[in-house]
């Protein structure tokens, strides 16, 4: 699980950081036009923090990637990554005009969603071990 978590963490720190500093351009290249006005703006800047959490979440959770909190950690991750999937393809299929980034960037979060969920199914190395009374 640990390479999952460095990737996650590297592309969401990344992109996070994108939106934080130029929101309009990565608008620009997911949906081929450039985000209007301070609400827009703002929102986004929102979205990248939000994902820059979602980048260092995963970091931190690396250290440790057989541990309970490491499976919650990639199990938000299937949630944000099929959601995101879905809701970038229905707008890739809903607009006419769509950046060049849209249907690459969907089949990464789809490609993400899967190699998480594969994590999630593996049985964990470390087993918890066995409180003993005292």
């Amino acid at each position: 699980m640990k390479p999952l978590l460095i990737v996650s963490a590297v592309f969401e720190a990344g992109i996070g950081i994108g939106l934080l500093a130029v929101p309009s351009v990565v608008a620009q290249v997911l949906l081929g036009v450039p985000l209007d006005g301070p609400a827009a703006l703002t929102v986004a800047r929102v979205a990248g923090i939000a994902l820059l959490a979602l980048g260092v979440a995963c970091w931190l959770a690396a250290s440790d990637a057989e541990s309970c909190a490491a499976r919650g950690v990639v199990s938000g991750m299937v949630i944000y990554n099929l959601g995101a999937a879905l809701v970038l393809a229905a707008a890739g299929l809903t607009s006419q005009q769509v950046g060049i980034g849209l249907w690459p960037t969907v089949i990464l979060h789809a490609v993400m969603t899967v190699w998480c969920v594969t994590s999630l199914l593996r049985q964990p190395k470390k087993l918890p071990q066995a409180i003993h009374p005292d």
